[in-house]
């Protein structure tokens, strides 16, 4: 009894102390969607989120909402309910959703192209409501089928009010078999390219594509899922970094994971790729073991925000939306979650 009577008083004298350690804020929070809800995309408008995902439950690009950012609701509903008359109207992934300065919003996606249906192509639609429905542009703002076609488009607008989209040239699609169709030399490249766009409109072309991110021995058979945003930085040229999201390996195995790139070179990085990270920003087994092969990250334009997907009992037949909040330390030039 004199033992348990000096435990409990040494308890009671570190309470204070106890009560003093803040509690870590949960920044990983989900599954979200519990259903099928691939290659998330997310928007802020107001004070609503809104996210945006691969077809599925017989929706060419479902919409969910959220009015914090972490619990979300699947609307079953359409953004798109017919794609651009360039595709087959077939395999609708990876949509993006982005606000012009007009108040009007763009609606980037990839479909299987008419023309060779062996291949995707990036569209793009309009709408004057973030939930559309979308009318679709008649032709395809990307498609290099001859390098594998195009998929994973993401919208970005800079600071001085250009706007980009990204993509990435589906290499993969026409590699020599192996893993995810690209693990057997010679390797294909699968370069996240950056396009400029009109800003009045989101999808007239302005100039060539550039590269600025390709895959490398560590990252498997391929890069994909670019998402892009930036920071204020006084080191940066023009005082802003540009983290990059992306996925590398291949998605339907545990090794399919979100890692980033930096640029303090301008959002070309002056013609060289970003700056890989020296290791993945979530990989299978994060989240106490709750996650498997989480990719597919969109960072909303807060810069902190993220949604991305996760297999379903380590299966890619359903991918689960997740949501989180990262934190970008512009100093380091690194990401956590």
């Amino acid at each position: 009894m004199v033992a348990l009577h000096g435990l409990y008083s040494l308890i009671l004298s570190q309470l204070p102390l106890l009560l003093a350690i803040p509690l870590l804020k949960q920044t990983i929070t989900g599954p979200a969607i519990t259903s099928n809800f691939p290659d998330p995309a997310i928007i802020t408008v107001g004070n609503t989120y809104y996210a945006f995902a691969t077809g599925s439950g017989g929706l060419n690009i479902p919409i969910a909402t959220s009015s914090d950012g972490s619990t979300w609701t699947n609307t079953n509903t359409d953004a798109l309910p017919r794609a651009g008359s360039w595709s087959n109207g077939q395999n609708i992934w990876a949509p993006d959703v982005v606000r012009l300065s007009s108040g009007s919003f763009v609606l980037y996606y990839a479909a299987t192209s008419a023309a060779n249906t062996s291949s995707h192509c990036i569209g793009a639609a309009t709408s004057d409501s973030v939930t559309g429905p979308y009318t679709p542009v008649a032709d395809a703002i990307a498609c290099p089928i001859s390098r594998g076609g195009a998929i994973d488009p993401a919208g970005f607008a800079d600071y001085d009010g250009s706007q980009y989209v990204l993509y990435k040239i589906d290499g993969n699609n026409i590699g020599h078999g192996g893993n995810c169709n690209n693990g057997n030399a010679p390797i294909v490249p699968t370069p996240i390219m950056l396009q400029q766009v009109s800003s009045s409109d989101g999808y007239t072309l302005i100039g060539p594509a550039v590269q600025i991110l390709d895959r490398g021995d560590a990252d498997g058979p391929l890069v994909e899922a670019p998402s892009l945003v930036r920071v204020s930085n006084s080191s940066a040229a023009g005082g802003w970094m540009y983290v990059l999201f992306f996925s590398s390996n291949c998605y339907s195995s545990s090794e399919y994971d979100t890692s980033y790139a930096i640029s303090m070179n301008g959002i070309t990085n002056g013609g060289a790729d970003y700056a890989k990270s020296a290791t993945p920003l979530l990989v299978t087994g994060n989240d106490n073991n709750r996650l498997y092969s989480p990719g597919g990250l969109d960072i909303d334009a807060d810069g902190a925000h993220v949604v991305f997907h996760a297999d379903l009992d380590g299966s890619a037949a359903t991918r689960q939306m997740w949501a989180g909040v990262v934190n970008i330390d512009s100093a380091s030039g690194t990401v956590s979650i």
